[in-house]
């Protein structure tokens, strides 16, 4: 039997899985992602996961074929790693990936992505129809989305294709995003960031409200909790679909997708929030043909079933080229 390792790295959890030649996972483990030190706190975390997630499947990490990373970024393809990733503390400036995740399961087959591509590539090989255009992206801590257009997934010339979260919606830069810039999608509408969004709103209009405002632990999910009771909840909603709209209009106008599948925390938690006003708002959005929008079918296992496929599948997703073994 042929196996294969999936490994996602998020700025909150690093999971991986073990699977077989049917993409049947056999084996997996999780924990949090180190805060630090530095970056080789979060490599070794890494290499933790897969050693425990190759021990539940019973599995000689030397028998693994190939590899699949889906990780937060930004990449540096060329040398295998993440480099100063905006979601994780400064002191974490470099994670080395590949080479170490080579030399343990002693394979050259260790493809490298970040983490929506790995969800688009999921996305495709778990689909009925195996769609050639479509996009995967992820509201979560941070923004982002995997592409395929005709067939071919997007990266980049270094792995990092597909930051839409760092696109610019608001000129005025009323919020600064997590990289430090004003004014992108991401510093609206993320997880991360739609606390200090609402703190921001409620004191240029301070409505009235139960929000734990000045509270440290104030997340998005407490405004989520409170629509529908609250009217600034109400109103920092709205105002996240205004965002949310314009992203998703300026994905659309740049890939024409046929899909737009949609995951990550906030938005699988939050799914009629969400994506219902999105919906409902691009028609008068939209030039061209406006895309189905779904919420993703793989849940939180997404990024790491795609980065599985991609090790099934030399890192495309497409299930004609899933490889034989030897």
């Amino acid at each position: 039997m042929a196996y294969y390792v999936g490994v996602d790295l998020g700025a909150t959890n690093v999971r991986a899985v073990v699977g077989d030649e049917t993409a049947t996972v056999l084996g997996s483990d999780a924990r949090g992602t180190p805060r630090g030190p530095t970056g080789i706190a979060v490599t070794e975390a890494v290499l933790s996961v897969v050693r425990n997630a190759c021990a539940e499947a019973d599995v000689d990490p030397d028998e693994v074929l190939a590899a699949g990373i889906g990780s937060i970024g930004p990449l540096d393809l060329a040398a295998g790693v993440v480099l100063n990733p905006a979601n994780l503390p400064d002191t974490v400036e470099r994670i080395p990936l590949v080479g170490p995740v080579s030399r343990l399961l002693d394979t050259e087959e260790v493809h490298l992505h970040n983490d929506t591509n790995a969800g688009v590539i999921g996305e495709r090989f778990h689909s009925e129809r195996n769609p050639d255009d479509m996009v995967y992206l992820t509201v979560s801590s941070g923004i982002g989305a995997g592409v395929a257009v005709d067939g071919n997934v997007l990266s980049g010339w270094d792995g990092n294709a597909g930051e839409v979260g760092h696109m610019t919606v608001d000129p005025h830069g009323f919020m600064t995003c997590g990289c430090g810039l004003d004014g992108h999608w991401e510093g609206y509408c993320s997880g991360n960031n739609i606390p200090k969004y609402a703190r921001e709103l409620h004191e240029e209009d301070p409505i009235e409200t139960a929000l734990p405002i000045e509270d440290p632990d104030f997340s998005a999910v407490d405004v989520f909790e409170a629509a529908g009771e609250d009217v600034f909840a109400d109103h920092v909603i709205d105002q996240l679909a205004h965002w949310n709209a314009m992203g998703v209009a300026n994905v659309i106008h740049a890939y024409a997708p046929l899909v737009v599948s949609v995951g990550g925390a906030v938005a699988l938690n939050n799914p009629e929030r969400v994506l219902d006003p999105v919906r409902e708002k691009l028609a008068d959005m939209v030039f061209i043909n406006v895309p189905e929008i779904r919420l993703t079918d793989l849940g939180d296992d997404v990024v790491v079933k795609g980065a599985l496929a991609s090790a099934l599948t030399g890192g495309t997703g497409d299930r004609s080229r899933v490889e034989s073994p030897p």
